[in-house]
């Protein structure tokens, strides 16, 4: 195999300009105002290695929400916090058929989050953050965050703003289904805290630096890291996880703001930000350029 450290800034920026083409296939989510208002033409990549080589191109300043890439890493905070042997009475690790925000799976399994990367499960995990509500909630997984990965997240208040700002029926669901089987207790401060956490925001080599926490950080358990990777490459991407895992072969995870992280185990982190999605949710230039990077590196036979 080869390494990330191999790829060369011209085959990075021919796969940039192909990917840009495939922006016209996804959309621009349409429950959240803001994203809404994302501009399409936007596509940006980090590639981090553990020896800290850095390949980056498109504009790199640009800030966006982590949405649903928090998930990991809220799971890897309370696994460290915790341990896995109470995180998982909490939630499962098995992949899910259904929608991201699907209430019917919930139902399906008596109330029991899956796994941690859909929103049952990353809700049932809010709840169990240190603190007495949202705002001491999200500020502890941030701190954390950031004073491991030397990043400097922040909290988008007018992204969060954007997303108070529309009934999310289904959320809302979910926060009663978990409510009513006993798995959170105070449904109003895990809802806060969740809508927080997703709007934790950052750049793109922010996101790339984040990725190297499950890569080789020495603050970091090894075994939980791996847990962490390995729920990702199994539910990372919702339904499609299973087949884009035999494409991509690596550990990842998206979010509707269009980015999407991907680790190569042993060897660093990939990420990529373009706002169109595909119907499960997943940056379309993103996953292009995720393949991409996986075909060069031979890490699946094509």
């Amino acid at each position: 195999m080869k390494q990330l450290s191999d790829l060369s800034s011209k085959q990075l920026s021919d796969w940039l300009s192909e990917a840009s083409q495939q922006t016209q296939k996804g959309k621009l989510p349409n429950y959240i105002p803001l994203l809404q208002d994302s501009k399409p033409s936007v596509l940006t990549i980090c590639i981090i290695t553990k020896n800290n080589y850095i390949l980056s191109q498109g504009d790199s300043q640009i800030k966006f929400p982590l949405m649903s890439i928090i998930k990991p890493f809220l799971l890897l905070y309370l696994l460290s916090e915790f341990g896995e042997e109470l995180i998982f009475q909490k939630v499962g690790s098995q992949p899910s058929n259904y929608s991201f925000n699907s209430l019917k799976q919930l139902q399906l399994d008596q109330g029991f989050p899956r796994n941690p990367m859909i929103n049952s499960g990353a809700l049932t995990l809010a709840s169990l953050l240190p603190g007495n509500d949202g705002d001491r909630k999200c500020q502890n997984l941030q701190q954390w965050l950031n004073q491991h990965s030397q990043c400097d997240l922040f909290l988008d208040e007018l992204m969060l703003h954007s997303v108070q700002s529309l009934p999310n029926l289904r959320n809302k669901a979910i926060i009663d289904e978990l409510t009513k089987t006993g798995q959170i207790n105070d449904p109003d401060i895990t809802l806060d805290t969740y809508n927080k956490i997703c709007c934790l925001s950052g750049n793109i080599i922010e996101l790339a630096r984040l990725g190297l926490l499950l890569v080789n950080s020495p603050n970091i358990s090894t075994k939980n890291a791996t847990i962490v990777r390995n729920i990702m490459t199994t539910c990372g991407l919702y339904e499609a996880s299973e087949n884009l895992a035999k494409h991509i072969g690596f550990p990842s995870k998206s979010g509707v703001s269009g980015a999407i992280l991907s680790i190569v185990p042993e060897q660093g982190a990939i990420a990529c930000y373009s706002p169109p999605l595909d119907a499960q949710g997943n940056s379309v230039a993103s996953l292009y350029l995720i393949e991409k990077i996986a075909t060069a590196l031979h890490t699946r036979e094509k």
